[in-house]
């Protein structure tokens, strides 16, 4: 009964959890292209002109993921639901945010990676560009790692899930362990005592 309770609670601290991840990941695509930004993603969500800086790149990040957060957590938190006790599934599900958020990191970073190493002489011609881009080649790499960023995102239901699922087998092997234990352990007392 608790744990259906703190569903809405976790899903709440899952699209803050993405939005922060969001606006500190543009920190870094902002690093990798300004252009991506200034030629296309403040005017697309509408950013104030004073705002077209770090800050605004934050905003966008903050808008353009928080969402996920909701998509991402629903699946995550309904797996969780296999844990025994709430205090278990609230800080086990906490703990899967942080996979999803380190499988999202690492398929971003492996796409710019990819796009550094690929894109070197001409930015790719099947990449769309905006008419202001100027930098085509930063532009592209800073899209390619946003683009595989969501899919990361969506990896990350599977690395969770997965790390909630060995969480319980964990558990389960364990307290058939203290059950077989149990009664050894009672008999070995009872020797004691009768000694």
């Amino acid at each position: 009964m608790i744990k259906t309770l703190l569903l809405p609670i976790l899903l709440v601290a899952a699209c803050l959890v993405a939005g922060l991840y969001g606006a500190l990941h543009n920190q870094i695509s902002y690093t990798v292209s300004p252009d991506y930004f200034h030629a296309f993603k403040f005017d697309q969500f509408r950013i104030p002109s004073e705002l077209h800086n770090r800050l605004g790149a934050s905003l966008v990040g903050w808008y353009a993921s928080w969402w996920m957060g909701f998509l991402i957590g629903v699946p995550v938190l309904i797996v969780g639901l296999i844990l025994p006790g709430w205090r278990l599934y609230a800080s086990r599900c906490l703990n899967s945010f942080a996979i999803v958020v380190a499988t999202a990191l690492l398929v971003g970073l492996g796409a710019l990676a990819y796009a550094t190493l690929s894109f070197r002489d001409t930015p790719p011609d099947w990449f769309w560009y905006p008419s202001a881009a100027i930098d085509r080649m930063a532009f592209a790499r800073a899209g390619f790692m946003h683009d595989f960023s969501y899919l990361g995102g969506f990896l990350g239901i599977f690395t969770a899930s997965l790390y909630l699922i060995v969480e319980r087998i964990r558990l389960w092997r364990r307290s058939r362990k203290t059950a077989v234990l149990s009664p050894s352990q009672t008999q070995g007392s009872a020797q004691r005592t009768s000694v």
